[in-house]
């Protein structure tokens, strides 16, 4: 199975990010541009946090507040959890399901590579699946002969 590093060589390591003082509605804009569920909050090189559609719903509508008005660092999750390019999809599937969480960014020795999805993870896992039931079928017809 690949590990994180193969999967962010495959899909790129294109970063969207916000900066912290950024609008919430410049956010969601760029959300909507790129496709994407979730940027990073960046404050220069630095990951300070990470905005998701999830917390644009339950901490701007649910209190009252509006998009336009409200920064990104009032609504981010601060604490970012990450993995290194050397984990495997396994491990972070188990983060994920473990701590409820969509996206985790990815590291190497210390450098931000990029970001992957739940929906990147499982779409690589169901590939290898499919993969390796290819070959079982090849080698279970195979030996019939």
């Amino acid at each position: 199975m690949i590990n994180v590093r193969d999967l962010i060589r495959k899909k790129g390591g294109q970063i969207f990010s916000v900066k912290p003082d950024s609008a919430v509605l410049d956010a969601l804009k760029l959300m909507a541009e790129k496709n994407t569920g979730a940027m990073l909050v960046m404050d220069g090189n630095k990951v300070v946090g990470i905005l998701s559609e999830r917390d644009c719903v339950r901490k701007l509508e649910l209190d009252g507040r509006t998009a336009k008005s409200t920064k990104v660092s009032e609504i981010m999750t601060g604490k970012v959890l990450y993995v290194e390019v050397s984990q495997s999809l396994d491990e972070c599937m188990a983060i994920m399901i473990d701590k409820n969480i969509r996206h985790l960014p990815v590291y190497e020795e210390g450098k931000l590579l990029g970001l992957i999805s739940v929906r990147d993870v499982l779409k690589e896992v169901v590939d290898y699946q499919k993969f390796m039931i290819t070959q079982l079928e090849h080698y279970i017809s195979g030996a019939r002969q």
